[in-house]
């Protein structure tokens, strides 16, 4: 997964830079197929915006924005944002359907046999 952090009218420290890293290799670790992530900081008056771009396979891109006084809370709540976004897409294209396991095929076919052949 590549990971990329902007900043906008800010300076990129490295201790942000590691947190950003960090919250998104743990909240991104159930989603192995993502490509790259992008991390846009920035910084207008008493407001700090953080805004996150997830780009996965099969032309999925999530995006999550938020907005708060304080940097590592806007992190904390774009990413967490993504990863709920990612979570309902992958239960959307999941398959809920109940399907019946091979132990329950066997039984199935053992009991078929032991009714007989005109039985059926």
């Amino acid at each position: 997964m590549q990971i990329s952090v902007t900043g906008r009218h800010l300076e990129i420290t490295d201790a942000i830079r590691d947190y950003t890293h960090e919250r998104l290799q743990h909240a991104l670790l159930d989603y192995p197929r993502i490509e790259s992530v992008h991390v846009i900081l920035d910084v207008e008056k008493y407001r700090h915006l953080a805004e996150v771009v997830v780009q996965a396979p099969n032309h999925v891109r999530v995006e999550a924005r938020e907005e708060s006084s304080d940097m590592y809370a806007s992190i904390d709540g774009a990413v967490e944002k993504a990863a709920k976004q990612l979570r309902r897409h992958r239960d959307k294209v999941t398959d809920h359907k109940a399907r019946e396991g091979l132990a329950d095929l066997e039984l199935n076919a053992q009991a078929a046999e032991k009714e007989g052949p005109g039985a059926g």
